[in-house]
């Protein structure tokens, strides 16, 4: 039970084709490559952008009270 030769990769190619077609493979790979382009950008995007509270000024806010604490409380999902 090792791993696969060069003929069971061929073989599993030809029926991937067969079963779907050359048109909705070339569809997905294009589409896969802009979903990778998007992400990266996005990726790059976030590293660009300054924090929008530095925490100097969060730690700050907490020492002077500006901030509110609030408790949740725990609702039973079974209704009478």
């Amino acid at each position: 039970m090792g791993g696969f030769s060069i003929w069971h990769w061929g073989i599993l190619l030809l029926v991937v084709v067969l079963v779907f077609g050359t048109k909705k493979l070339k569809n997905l790979g294009g589409d896969l490559g802009h979903a990778i382009k998007g992400f990266k950008d996005a990726m790059d995007e976030g590293k660009n952008e300054e924090p929008a509270t530095p925490p100097e000024q969060l730690a700050n806010e907490r020492q002077q009270g500006t901030t509110v604490d609030v408790e949740a409380e725990k609702v039973d999902e079974k209704q009478p």
